[in-house]
């Protein structure tokens, strides 16, 4: 059986500071919290910490334990710093991470090894699955006897703000074996002695870069002390939130079963090679587990659940991985937020919206290839019903203009200042790429879903009028409205100012999706790889197109304005190659260039986004569920 490819850095990586924080780690909690951190231990977001609570939502997390700085006392009464902290004003102190003789992933868990003369030190991080709870283990490798120190700084706010000494400190209460902070979250380790003062002036770099707030300011609650007096010798700390009455199993217990879980979840994946089995693991940081049932987040570390990119990750996420149980409860939950013929879609503020002209659209794709895959008619028959009540709506009309339009039976959009499909970026409020009109990807998914929800009905041997009516005059319009003079597809027809023949890579999913409108064609293909292909994925613009932008970096204004105007998205890769595909023509070479990708930002996953000039920096999330997904359905095609 493949198993997850071994992603290991030495010193020349973890010594230098950019390089070995440039590459992200990530332990999910299977509830949509985490712990998260940089190779070679520089926290360079506000998002880094070794427990990130996840609220009533994903979306509603809370940083806690930020960090747990080892210090050594070696024989000779020499001290050493092992941690690595950037200041406001530059400055690198301590700078542990000149110590470093390397960091890899077991089995998706970070393992770091400081070396200091004969004495080499590990140190392993994992988290329970279904709780938020964090485990560290640090183990004396060569060497000793040396005496360790964990100091744990501390804090308590929402993810994506920062605390400063400006307000309170953390309220911290001594309990037995460590202490609560703020009553939120419990530590707890060997000889717990308590702190009490301010780490002032804490940089975190990504954020500088991104136009953010850079700095913040950290509570020392205490520390945990321990001799190590012989190889193998450990020191463990447990971090928790929840019920703080119920501690989790040992610290080392707990990377044992994180460890053996995830070499489970890896051979239900039946993987072909290295990189499926990497992605399939990749996949699981993604599903989770809600108070409501199962769910996805989008993106770690900032996002929460959107519907959106639920249902584009569905076939990647479940499918592909031997998830289909999890992914039935989950298509039926979401099938219960349906109100008007559209789907819900869970802002990351916590509120509910109905805000994507083309989410819904992908739940029916999602619900028809469930069914295909597993044979599951049940669902079909019992979700019909709803799928059947969203065909109607869109025909008569709902929310946001969204409708069939008579004359050509095509859906068109759009509402003032809206940005209703996956390009929906704005900035003050305007959306950069609004789209407004009857755009490709829309009227592809309106084909894919009427065809669906006709295969589904006739599955469960009833009707299903509506959607056998509209789907010849659906298929028809985008046949005869969609191509181009250019030799491509439009990208948005009947728009404000005409018909948009913008090089886009839209136009893919007219190709790609089950019963797709067009079957491609060779030379346009490769007119849209010529132009928007790039080792990360394809870009969102030609470069040749005047309002084409290179570099998704910079304020969140003018990363917005590049969101979809260039910016590489990896996703794109799926439909990319499922339309070579539908010529009998192979894509490994695109597939070649994308896994090489899984050990230059988010280790073992796939980025949100990438500059579209090169070298094609990855942008955006580290760790990106329909990069993911999307990347691995192709890998299975």
């Amino acid at each position: 059986m493949a198993t997850v490819r071994r992603l290991a850095f030495g010193s020349q990586v973890c010594g230098r500071l950019d390089e070995g924080a440039a590459r992200e780690w990530l332990v999910p909690d299977g509830r949509g919290g985490y712990a998260m951190g940089t190779v070679n231990g520089l926290r360079t977001r506000r998002y880094h910490g070794l427990l990130i609570v996840a609220g009533d939502t994903p979306a509603t997390r809370q940083l806690g334990l930020a960090a747990l700085d080892p210090v050594l006392t070696l024989q000779s009464g020499t001290t050493v710093r092992l941690a690595t902290h950037e200041w406001a004003d530059g400055t690198i102190a301590p700078a542990g991470h000149e110590l470093l003789a390397g960091f890899e992933l077991v089995d998706g868990l970070p393992r770091w090894r400081w070396r200091i003369g004969d004495v080499v030190l590990e140190r392993e991080i994992a988290m329970v699955s279904g709780r938020p709870a964090v485990a560290v283990v640090h183990r004396l490798l060569t060497g000793g006897p040396v005496r360790l120190a964990l100091e744990a700084l501390t804090t308590w706010r929402d993810a994506h703000g920062e605390r400063t000494a400006g307000g309170p400190p953390p309220e911290v209460t001594p309990v037995d074996g460590g202490c609560v902070v703020d009553g939120a979250y419990r530590l707890r380790g060997p000889d717990f002695r308590r702190g009490g003062d301010w780490y002032r002036g804490v940089r975190y770099r990504a954020e500088e870069a991104r136009g953010l707030q850079p700095v913040e300011d950290l509570w020392y609650a205490g520390s945990f002390h321990a001799e190590l007096r012989q190889p193998g010798a450990t020191a463990q700390v447990s971090a928790w939130a929840g019920d703080l009455t119920d501690p989790p199993a040992a610290a080392s217990t707990t990377v044992s079963a994180a460890r053996a879980r995830n070499r489970a979840i890896v051979a239900a994946a039946k993987p072909a090679d290295d990189a499926q089995a990497t992605l399939a693991l990749a996949a699981d940081a993604f599903v989770i587990r809600t108070s409501t049932g199962t769910d996805v987040v989008a993106g770690y570390p900032w996002f929460g659940a959107w519907s959106r990119d639920t249902m584009l990750s569905y076939e990647g996420l479940f499918l592909s991985t031997g998830r289909a149980e999890e992914g039935r409860d989950l298509l039926r939950g979401y099938a219960a937020t349906l109100s008007e013929g559209m789907l819900a879609n869970t802002a990351d503020t916590g509120s509910v919206e109905y805000n994507t002209a083309d989410g819904t659209l992908w739940f029916l794709h999602a619900v028809g290839r469930h069914v295909a895959a597993t044979g599951d008619f049940d669902l079909a028959a019992e979700l019909l019903p709803a799928l059947l009540d969203v065909v109607d709506h869109h025909l008569k009309g709902t929310r946001y203009g969204i409708a069939a339009d008579p004359a050509d039976g095509l859906l068109r959009q759009g509402a003032d200042g809206k940005a209703l499909t996956w390009m929906d970026a704005r900035v003050d409020g305007v959306p950069v790429t609004p789209r407004r009109g009857k755009p490709v990807e829309i009227n592809a998914l309106w084909v894919n879903g009427l065809a669906t929800v006709i295969k589904l009905a006739f599955q469960a041997r009833t009707g299903a009028g509506a959607a056998v009516r509209a789907h010849p005059d659906a298929l028809a319009g985008f046949t005869r409205r969609f191509p181009a003079p250019t030799g491509w597809l439009y990208d948005v027809v009947d728009g404000p100012d005409g018909d948009d023949a913008a090089l886009r890579p839209n136009q893919l999913l007219a190709w790609s999706l089950p019963y797709a409108p067009l079957r491609p064609e060779p030379a346009t293909l490769q007119r849209i790889g010529s132009a928007l292909m790039t080792p990360l994925g394809l870009r969102t613009l030609a470069p040749t197109d005047a309002g084409y932008r290179g570099r998704h970096q910079g304020s969140p204004a003018e990363r917005d304005s590049a969101y979809h105007t260039g910016s590489v998205w990896p996703w794109l890769t799926g439909p990319f190659v499922a339309a070579w595909g539908k010529l009998g023509v192979a894509a490994d070479q695109t597939l070649s260039d994308a896994d090489d990708h899984l050990g230059e930002y988010g280790l073992g996953s796939v980025s949100e986004t990438a500059d579209g000039d090169a070298p094609h920096e990855a942008t955006g999330c580290p760790f990106q569920a329909w990069s993911v997904a999307e990347t691995l359905r192709a890998r299975r095609l």
